[in-house]
């Protein structure tokens, strides 16, 4: 029977924690020929037990690297490791003219001269055994324990379908869709493969339930919902020689230095329990410098740093962190979403409506629309006037002054991430674009000195690599394209100031248009004092939770849910990329499986053994679509045997066999071309 190895990867979250190690690449070569290995070796011991002819049984496709007989069948291992195939008397997928033929049908020992219960099981027996084998992967895994991200909300991004419904950062996710969420893979997987509206239940940090319901974005090649997983209080290790935290920026002027796998407990004396709390702490210090209490774990006889063990306590000051600026106020765009039962909801903002004032301040010249969000915030409790810009029904626009009362929500916790994304303004609860277009300048800025005018709009901005940055995978030059004619580059500026912060070390270059002239100035940002900004700079790992079953039935219930899951997914997958919601371009091939693994050993043997049995749901879910060579499209010749009491017309079967290894060869080559150029292998 041939297998194919096609696993449909929806953009999982892998974590490279280590160097590339031989004996990763040996437990990788290893599960992945067991998974191929149990789905031939069930066709094998069924056709055996049927007194079938076995001529060969063989792990890969292509010239053979090792091969011996034994008895009557050839064991071969062969050089193209992507499938495998068992070829018996009288069924050879490459020569379909076989399971037609009469002198063949006549040896009793060929596949073909069996009832067809029999050949039915012979067919049958890869998938079940696939599906045994993964149950067994995940139940020894679940022993074992499985370290995963759980489903907390670490941010929301502005304007995007989760920010509009309503999640917060620490929302846990309990269910999606009626489903239960177990980890943030799986939060990110149900948004993937739906088809409309979802169900969304949880709880808050404060352990009150809520429940919404999100309509997940379908602009992207995969349907998303636009949050993303949360950070832990541990400061990351990276063992290329990169800094532990982020440079230039307050957390690297620690006093005494942080370092690597540091655990921040306290903030000024009070706990912290959560990144989320660590957020607010910090935000609530402003423009202070604060005192980390820190536990450092330590080493050792074998030079390995024990996290289980309480630690050296640690009290370090790191300062205050501010906004970088160029003395820039630009123009506002439409406001892009209301967010659900928020101030502004209640005061009637319309999405695409334009702020033009807060009070008597106008937006642009007297109040610049990126300080918005603490403005508003800092406003919490009072009643005050915003004038939108609105279009009418006939057209043009109209002014009309509405009244909110912001929350006490500080801003900039749950910035732009992506190109195009809007600035959240979250004591109100809208989203708003900004654009690069100059309304005023600062006097004394940087963008004053070169020369920067009101009027003029601002093309691209770059920021060249810093020597100071390490050699990570940041340590690139930064560019934000404010010029094409895409939406999400036009109304990109909150992007662009968001990589100012994020790059404290680099100088800024603008790309400036005035008139039908264009020119590129190099600027200096300055900190703005009275402007603290959020961050100072830690660099965390993401939160952990560990499943580990308790006793060997829980983990085989465990694994028997994982894997029930896993099918459903598959099938899921299957549905949207059918239907549409699922571009093609999500599909990963042979050497995406391969990379895939290769991330998963790194986190440890179980991860591994959970891949491997979402692998075998996969290759089980697969090889029974009733396409023609596949175990499916054996099963449906079979069944229409059972049914007319005839075997299929000659003709046809070999026809759709030949078509079948077309289209199965075809998605073969379009796979593997994705893994080279789309995912870059």
């Amino acid at each position: 029977m041939e297998s194919l190895d096609l696993i449909l990867l929806l953009n999982p979250c892998l974590m490279a924690l280590t160097l590339g190690s031989l004996q990763n690449i040996l437990y990788v070569a290893l599960g992945l020929g067991m998974v191929i290995f149990f789905h031939e070796l069930g066709h094998f011991a069924v056709a055996k037990w049927c007194d079938v002819h076995v001529e060969q049984f063989s792990i890969g496709f292509g010239p053979a690297i090792l091969a011996k007989r034994w008895g009557e069948t050839v064991y071969a291992l062969r050089a193209i490791p992507f499938g495998g195939y068992v070829q018996m008397l009288g069924q050879d997928d490459a020569d379909p003219s076989q399971l037609t033929s009469e002198e063949i049908a006549a040896d009793p020992r060929s596949f073909s001269s069996k009832p067809v219960w029999q050949r039915m099981a012979i067919i049958s027996a890869g998938v079940i055994m696939n599906l045994i084998t993964g149950l067994i992967f995940c139940a020894i895994a679940f022993a074992m324990g499985v370290e995963s991200v759980p489903a907390i909300v670490g941010s929301v991004e502005p304007g995007h379908p989760a920010w509009v419904a309503g999640l917060e950062r620490g929302d846990k996710i309990e269910k999606m869709g009626g489903r239960t969420i177990r980890s943030f893979e799986e939060v990110s997987i149900s948004a993937a493969l739906s088809t409309g509206p979802i169900d969304v239940e949880g709880r808050r940090r404060d352990d009150t339930p809520f429940k919404t319901v999100v309509v997940p974005d379908t602009s992207g090649n995969r349907p998303s919902i636009g949050v993303s997983f949360s950070s832990s209080l541990r400061l990351m290790k990276f063992l290329n020689g990169d800094p532990t935290v982020m440079p230039g920026t307050p957390a690297a002027a620690a006093e005494p230095p942080l370092q690597g796998l540091d655990l921040i407990t306290h903030v000024d004396d009070v706990e912290v329990k959560s990144f989320q709390d660590l957020e607010d702490r910090l935000v609530s210090k402003g423009g202070e410098t604060v005192t980390l209490t820190v536990r450092r774990p330590p080493v050792n006889a074998a030079g390995v740093p024990d996290l289980d063990a309480p630690g050296e306590e640690i009290k370090s000051r790191v300062g205050p962190g501010f906004f970088r600026t160029l003395g820039l106020s630009m123009d506002t765009g439409p406001v892009t979403a209301v967010r659900l039962g928020s101030p502004a909801q209640k005061a009637g903002f319309l999405a695409k409506d334009k702020i033009v004032k807060v009070g008597d301040r106008a937006i642009g010249t007297a109040l610049n629309p990126l300080r918005l969000p603490d403005e508003l915030s800092q406003m919490a409790g009072k009643e005050i006037e915003i004038t939108v810009a609105r279009q009418k029904d006939g057209g043009g626009n109209q002014e009309v002054v509405l009244k909110v009362t912001p929350e006490s929500s500080p801003g900039w916790l749950d910035a732009p991430l992506r190109a195009g994304d809007a600035l959240a303004i979250p004591a109100i609860g809208v989203a708003i674009q900004v654009v690069p277009v100059v309304l005023s300048v600062d006097p004394g800025s940087p963008a004053e000195a070169a020369g920067i005018k009101p009027g003029q709009r601002i093309l691209k901005l770059a920021l060249l690599p810093h020597p100071d940055e390490g050699s990570g995978p940041d340590a690139k030059t930064v560019e934000v394209d404010l010029g094409s004619d895409k939406e999400k580059n036009v109304n990109n500026w909150a992007f662009a100031f968001v990589q100012l912060q994020r790059y404290p070390l680099r100088k800024a270059t603008l790309t400036i248009k005035e008139d039908s002239e264009t020119r590129t100035i190099d600027l200096e940002p300055v900190a703005d004092k009275e402007w603290p900004y959020p961050r100072r700079g830690f660099a965390m790992y993401p939160a952990r939770t560990t499943q580990q079953a308790k006793s060997f039935s829980e983990a085989f219930k465990m694994g028997y849910a994982n894997m029930e899951k896993s099918v459903l997914n598959i099938y899921m997958t299957l549905r949207s990329l059918f239907t549409g919601h699922l571009s093609v371009f999500e599909l990963h091939g042979p050497l995406g499986i391969a990379r895939a693994a290769y991330e998963i050993s790194k986190l440890g043997i179980s991860s591994l053994l959970i891949f491997l049995g979402f692998l075998s749901a996969n290759l089980a879910v697969i090889n029974f679509l009733p396409i023609p060579m596949l175990d499916g499209g054996h099963m449906v010749f079979l069944g229409y045997e059972a049914i007319t009491r005839k075997k299929p017309n000659e003709k046809v079967q070999i026809a759709a066999t030949y078509a079948g290894m077309a289209f199965v060869l075809g998605l073969m080559l379009f796979v593997i071309c994705l893994d080279l150029f789309v995912h870059k292998f």
